[in-house]
């Protein structure tokens, strides 16, 4: 389970290594990363950025993205 960083800490080197390691299994099993970012107290575009930096397979965004033809 990942502790709740404080908020506006920098996360570098070994650290930011460990919670990648941490993050990806979870995302890739099926958290998004707002449930990531909420658990850790971190924003959305932090726990994204440590995945992609990561590389771990971002998912598109969800729904419909197709218009129907008028």
């Amino acid at each position: 389970m990942t502790r709740t960083l404080s908020r506006g800490t920098r996360v570098t080197g070994a650290e930011r290594t460990r919670l990648a390691a941490e993050l990806a299994p979870r995302y890739a099993a099926g958290e998004s990363i707002r449930d990531l970012a909420a658990e850790t107290g971190r924003s959305y575009g932090f726990i994204y950025n440590v995945l992609k930096e990561a590389g771990v397979p971002l998912r598109g965004r969800g729904g419909n993205t197709r218009r129907k033809k008028d």
